[in-house]
């Protein structure tokens, strides 16, 4: 009995074995596959919580001062780096969800290193 390929990449729920493409819809031999990847991420901006409170407990002492707290601004990243893998009639989309500011690239880097293997097994 043959022990299972181990994967040499996985993004989201889909691995890549040296042979394989194995994600939850079906697993399907590897030569001939495409890999898409869309980046959905995006920075939003919003004013603290923190500068809004000292922007109302300073209205009362100095009040053209106090409005400067109203400036502040937080960034967050959110967003998600969409991967889709076809192959035949197999097609499949994983959705990575953005932790940090290296997700996005370390998922395209996955994808690059992903067709690299497509074209070594085609």
């Amino acid at each position: 009995m043959s022990q299972p390929e181990p994967p040499l990449v996985v993004i989201g729920e889909i691995a890549v074995t040296s042979s394989w493409l194995v994600t939850p819809a079906g697993t399907v031999p590897l030569a001939g596959t495409e890999f898409f990847v869309t980046d959905f991420t995006r920075v939003e901006q919003k004013t603290p919580t923190w500068a809004i409170v000292l922007a109302i407990v300073g209205f009362f002492f100095v009040f053209v001062l106090s409005l400067l707290f109203l400036l502040a601004r937080e960034s967050r990243l959110t967003g998600f780096v969409q991967v889709t893998a076809r192959n035949g009639r197999l097609q499949y989309q994983s959705n990575v969800p953005v932790t940090s500011a290296a997700t996005a690239p370390d998922v395209f880097g996955r994808v690059q290193y992903a067709r690299h293997v497509v074209s070594l097994a085609g």
